[in-house]
């Protein structure tokens, strides 16, 4: 008889060098970031007289991850050509529900089928794709990338305009439970950028 596998311990993910990364817990966080925005400042000068917005962005971001349930998030902040450019990638582990909070397997075709695509009706508007991916050493899995309109902060009515990829893992030894890595930026000009960006980040996720 074959034993059901374990659950993993962990996940593993990579981001381009020039991102940051950082704790996200309450306890952990302003120490981490405010000691990365020092050493960051340190070997890019350039960024010296940004340190305190990019501290008080930082800080917004581990907070609005953690209160979302997240466990990881890496972020993009940078200026290209004085163009602001942002980015983040965050990991969660939720259950596998569909759009309209049913139960569902974590099955990648299953969730899949229970997404929407979004086809817009005008230049301009917000879309979605629905497809399943390949990632290498995990397996197949359920994704949408798109430009949508997402809450400011969880349980706000209000929205913003994001580039979103969101690739949903099943997590192995378990039902229930999928990985949600998402990536978005509000930089919409560069839409198909940021969701190669989010497909190579995304392609490093491992169980370990």
């Amino acid at each position: 008889m074959t034993s059901k596998p374990s659950p993993p311990d962990g996940f593993s993910l990579s981001v381009p060098d020039t991102w940051w990364e950082f704790d996200i817990r309450p306890e952990g966080r302003e120490a981490t970031i405010r000691r990365l925005v020092d050493e960051r400042s340190r070997m890019f000068p350039e960024l010296a007289p940004y340190r305190a917005d990019l501290t008080t962005m930082l800080l917004k971001m581990a907070n609005d991850a953690h209160e979302s349930g997240a466990q990881y998030r890496g972020c993009m902040a940078e200026n290209f050509e004085a163009v602001p450019l942002s980015a983040t990638v965050t990991v969660s582990v939720v259950g596998a529900k569909s759009d309209h909070g049913a139960v569902l397997s974590p099955d990648p075709r299953a969730i899949a089928e229970s997404l929407r695509a979004i086809t817009p009706r005008r230049e301009g508007d917000a879309w979605r794709k629905v497809t399943t991916v390949d990632i290498p050493d995990v397996g197949p899995a359920a994704r949408t990338c798109g430009v949508e309109d997402v809450p400011v902060a969880q349980g706000d009515s209000r929205t913003l305009r994001m580039v979103l990829t969101q690739t949903y893992i099943p997590v192995p030894g378990t039902t229930d439970q999928v990985v949600l890595v998402s990536g978005a930026s509000p930089v919409l000009d560069l839409a198909e950028a940021f969701h190669d960006v989010f497909d190579a980040v995304t392609g490093t996720f491992r169980f370990v």
